[in-house]
């Protein structure tokens, strides 16, 4: 059950909740969007206030700390129930240890890839799909992490290795058609801008995919690239490439092709949330080089790269990894301080629900959170972590839900497909990456009532109106953007519910993964550990679930060599 922090009716037609605040933000649509009736929906996911009590804490605003009236002691605790800290758990157990639990703080466990339900249709909340893993890296410590996420994926029935190969299963594969892009007037299969080949625009184009497609197959020679990349190797070529944006990259390999810039802006702000102006060369050449690179249209087989999606999203995976913990799961803990000590880590909780302070004691601590979130909650924090911690950025996100009621009324072209997207973004150049479709995984051909969910990436200038301003504002704008793919949207759309990430993921910037303090966080001493995406430099599952594994098996090593003495 997610807590809403503000479930009302939202009163989307024009003019209604927008203050001054939000209303720069939305530009012209007042005049181009038709008026609507008040809509149920509002705020879900996540409790914002639990998040900030420790920021209010660190600036003195809620005074000094009440004493602890519970007291409980682990062997081992893991603070954050993402991706990263169920892994952590995931290797805990696999090594034979069970005395451990998980503070989470959030209601449920999941972290960024969690769900949630509108008119009894499964939706995410966050990340909503995985790439079917790489398999065979040459980096034999990456090869043993895309082993540990086939293990996870056979153990969930995805997966099997019959007759000397990995096969997967097709039921939880995304069904075709998976992608869709509205360029010039109609719907075109794939994601990537088509090519005119009969006109001078379209040669140049199909010119500049091809240089692109190249140099990414250069890189993948020269330096090697794969998901995770946590174990790989970091060489000079690396480094080299990171020193830069990936714009300057491209601007240095003349291509300037407005379509190509087009599509890999958007998939840098995809997974990233930051366009190719902010993110490093080497980000955004390791979208594409670390799984199947890229290929100019009509030059290689264009079959989608598969992947695994379920109408809630990757809440599908992180649910059946949170199962095992059973009580030793304790949500809605805002953790507010972690300090070692010569025998043991002492940390202090607050129970959301029965408003009082927890203390803990535990041989071990991994801190499976955001860096700049570990640097708060440790005290007296290494200076590695307190540098990276002070250099990292993270981009804010929006993510819409919306109920339609019936089909909404297509345009020529493609057929609707699982993701879709507008070229040039929303209408007035927004920052909307397109919507996924719910309902698409389901097996009854007959449309009917589905969810749509959109996904926003904002600048970080926005994380305040994020904050601050009214649900209304922001139900607006997704409605406006999507409203020029189809106008009949309003009509049909029965609820909007929002989640709002302060803090979505950490932006891959030039200089993130070289820097020397960075390259320390993974091999701190002590007994506080760290596990997160972060320490990739960006956020994915891949990078998470690595992280986590890792911790947990650094623990259980530095245990088990603790007791033979």
């Amino acid at each position: 059950m997610h807590r809403r922090t503000a479930l009302t009716q939202l009163g989307v037609g024009l003019g209604v909740g927008l203050g001054v605040a939000g209303a720069p933000l939305l530009g012209g649509c007042r005049e181009s969007l038709p008026a609507l009736q008040a809509l149920q929906g509002g705020w879900v996911g996540a409790a914002v206030e639990r998040g900030h009590r420790l920021r209010d804490q660190l600036k003195g605003r809620t005074g000094t700390l009440p004493a602890a009236s519970v007291q409980h002691r682990t062997r081992v605790l893991i603070v954050g129930g993402g991706v990263a800290g169920l892994a952590t758990v995931r290797a805990l157990r696999a090594a034979g240890m069970e005395d451990l639990a998980l503070l989470e703080l959030e209601d449920s466990a999941g972290g960024n890839a969690r769900g949630h339900s509108m008119g009894g249709i499964a939706c995410p909340l966050g990340a909503h799909y995985l790439p079917v893993p790489s398999i065979n890296s040459p980096h034999r410590a990456v090869a043993e992490m895309q082993s540990e996420i086939l293990a996870l994926l056979q153990e969930q029935g995805l997966a099997r290795f019959e007759l000397g190969r990995w096969a997967f299963e097709e039921r939880h594969l995304c069904h075709s058609p998976q992608e869709r892009l509205y360029i010039d007037g109609a719907w075109h299969e794939g994601l990537l801008p088509p090519v005119e080949s009969d006109s001078k625009q379209g040669s140049s184009t199909q010119a500049a995919y091809r240089r692109f497609s190249a140099l990414v197959s250069q890189a993948q020679r020269a330096w090697g690239f794969a998901v995770p990349s946590l174990d790989m190797p970091w060489t000079a070529g690396h480094a080299a490439l990171e020193a830069q944006t990936f714009q300057a990259w491209l601007d240095s390999a003349g291509l300037d092709d407005e379509r190509l810039r087009w599509y890999l802006d958007y998939c840098c702000r995809d997974d990233y949330g930051a366009g190719i102006d902010t993110v490093s060369a080497w980000a955004g050449l390791h979208y594409f080089a670390s799984r199947h690179g890229f290929h100019a249209p009509g030059d290689e087989d264009q079959a989608h790269e598969p992947v695994f999606t379920w109408p809630e999203g990757n809440a599908w995976l992180t649910r059946r990894m949170a199962q095992p913990l059973g009580e030793r799961l304790h949500s809605a803990r805002t953790v507010l301080s972690v300090q070692e000590g010569r025998h043991g880590v002492e940390l202090l909780a607050w129970d959301e629900r029965a408003g009082r302070m927890e203390a803990w004691q535990a041989e071990q601590v991994v801190l499976a959170v955001p860096l700049f979130i570990a640097a708060r909650l440790w005290q007296n924090a290494p200076s590695a972590l307190q540098q990276t911690a002070a250099q990292a950025r993270y981009a804010p996100w929006l993510v819409a839900n919306m109920h339609i009621e019936r089909p909404l009324l297509q345009r020529v072209g493609a057929p609707p497909a699982w993701d879709n997207v507008a070229y040039g973004g929303g209408s007035g150049g927004s920052t909307s990456l397109g919507y996924v479709d719910a309902g698409h995984q389901r097996l009854n051909p007959t449309p009917g009532p589905t969810v749509l969910t959109s996904y926003v990436a904002l600048s970080q200038a926005e994380r305040p109106a994020l904050l601050h301003t009214e649900g209304s504002f922001w139900a607006q704008r997704v409605i406006h953007d999507l409203s020029g793919l189809h106008p009949d949207l309003p009509a049909k759309l029965q609820r909007i519910d929002l989640m709002r990430y302060g803090h979505a993921m950490r932006i891959p910037l030039p200089g993130t993964r070289s820097a020397a303090a960075h390259q320390a966080l993974p091999h701190l001493p002590g007994r506080i550990h760290l596990a997160h995406a972060d320490l990739a430099g960006y956020s994915v599952f891949e990078e998470a679930f690595a992280a986590g594994i890792g911790a947990g098996r650094r623990v259980a090593t530095t245990m088990a060599m603790a007791m033979r003495k």
